[in-house]
């Protein structure tokens, strides 16, 4: 396998959802093409733009918002730091007006109906989640690039070499378990130790900790509004927000209008395995939630999957005496490193694996996580994220209506509830007697990948997505 080099920075992202692949892919491959128009001096020369979205873009891409991620990409705006309220007052904008302005500085004219073609058909070969780029600049004919949306968030351009922007060499090349397990036996350094070491060829150590801990307090706060926001969730399958009603129910009820308030309450409120039980499950729906309502979340590794790290971590925090901000960065670091591994040897792309691509990587990094702060030994954290993936293996996706809601939040809660079982597991055992290797596992899940039907990976052309009465035409 070459070696790819992958940040922590790029597993955990902030973004908006409600999908990594089929929106925040799609969202930063729009601002990659505008910049490509922008350095190629073209810019200011565009006529006309016209994108194609084919295989499962198409197919599931209006349910989970993929049209709306490429207006706002076009327009350069920012995943990061947008204002959620505004979102959807900036597509009606466009809608109304049928023009759309690129990088803040061309106007053209743009009717989303009919300039972003959704090719059901058709697929290219590289990758399910693809998008063509066609702009007419006058003179120059059309200027044209393919990019693919590859899980995670992560894209790729049609004919690029990966690392293109990461020239570093790192102190700890990791490809594959075992060679994460090497360099921790040869440096005697803990996981998030190597991983730390691999993140200083990025940024400083100051960088990465303050990096990560902004991190966490998107999760934290994303807990926190979805636990306070009650509604009906956006797309047409009425499903009804569970979150603030369970918080609610949970705490006898009362109101709170800021996290520390609320954060006071729950903590003394989980003594009994039912209340833990009710409380991480309560934290995995919320931030589901709100990433079905195009709220702002962490991609962990997924949108779909975005519940599963911030409920375990949240359980580490409140339950297990946990709120110490650098064992938190360790949780991080330890989780990022397990889902880069499965990236590099497997697949983060639902449409690609199925679904035990997204909750199956995010609940076996979520497991070596927590048994990393919990005082597990390097080969009980990789015991753990084995343990979390082989419960997960074969998951199929098939999204209803093609909006991340049913099965997808729910699932984010078990994903939670089987990390920690796994940690325990591990925690309680020798991985000197475990009879199947965390890359096992990752070799398991790819051939799984290319074994499952294409209806079952993020097309809603299978499973329940097929079997719930309801009709969504873009689907």
């Amino acid at each position: 396998m070459e070696e790819e080099r992958i940040s922590v920075f790029d597993v955990f992202k902030i973004g908006v959802g409600p999908s990594s692949s089929h929106t925040l892919g799609p969202w930063k491959a729009a601002q990659q093409f505008v910049k490509s128009l922008q350095d190629s001096a073209l810019l200011l020369k565009v006529e006309s733009l016209k994108v194609i979205l084919y295989g499962s873009l198409a197919k599931t891409g209006r349910g989970h918002g993929t049209d709306i991620a490429i207006i706002l990409g076009l327009m350069d705006c920012d995943p990061v730091t947008i204002d959620t309220s505004t979102i959807l007052p900036i597509i009606d904008g466009v809608r109304q007006t049928s023009e759309i302005t690129l990088s803040r500085n061309t106007r053209i004219s743009f009717v989303p109906e009919s300039d972003i073609f959704f090719e059901y058909n058709e697929s290219l070969p590289f990758h399910p989640n693809a998008m063509t780029f066609i702009a007419e600049v006058g003179e120059m004919g059309q200027f044209i690039e393919t990019w693919y949306s590859i899980g995670g968030g992560f894209i790729k351009k049609e004919g690029e070499c990966d690392n293109v922007d990461k020239p570093v060499s790192l102190p700890y090349p990791i490809n594959y378990a075992a060679d994460l397990l090497k360099w921790c036996e040869t440096s005697n350094k803990r996981i998030w130790e190597v991983v730390m070491e691999n993140e200083k060829a990025w940024r400083s150590e100051q960088e990465v900790n303050d990096g990560l801990l902004e991190i966490y307090k998107t999760m934290r706060d994303c807990i926190y509004r979805g636990c306070n926001t009650d509604g009906i969730l956006p797309g047409g399958l009425d499903v009804k927000r569970r979150a603030a009603n369970m918080s609610r129910s949970l705490l006898n009820g009362g109101a709170y209008s800021d996290y520390e308030s609320w954060r006071a309450r729950v903590r003394p409120s989980g003594n009994s395995f039912n209340s833990i039980l009710d409380w991480v499950s309560c934290f995995a729906l919320a931030v589901n939630e709100e990433n079905a309502s195009f709220g702002r979340v962490v991609t962990a590794p997924t949108n779909g999957a975005a519940g599963v790290i911030p409920a375990v971590l949240k359980y580490y925090v409140f339950f297990c005496d946990g709120d110490d901000p650098q064992k938190i960065v360790q949780f991080i670091l330890t989780a990022g490193e397990i889902g880069s591994i499965f990236k590099k040897g497997s697949t983060i792309s639902a449409a690609m694996g199925g679904c035990q691509a997204e909750i199956g990587v995010s609940s076996a990094m979520a497991a070596a996580g927590l048994t990393e702060v919990m005082g597990g030994s390097v080969k009980q954290c990789l015991m753990a994220a084995e343990i979390a993936m082989e419960h997960h293996l074969g998951m199929t996706c098939d999204p209803v209506g093609g909006l991340v809601q049913v099965p997808c939040i729910e699932r984010n809660a078990f994903g939670a509830i089987k990390a920690i079982t796994a940690s325990q597991l591990a925690l309680r055992s020798d991985p000197a007697l475990a009879k199947v290797s965390l890359d096992n596992v990752v070799k398991t899940m790819w051939q799984t990948a290319q074994d499952m039907h294409s209806r079952y990976k993020e097309t809603s052309e299978g499973g329940l997505a097929v079997n719930i009465p309801i009709s969504l035409s873009e689907c």
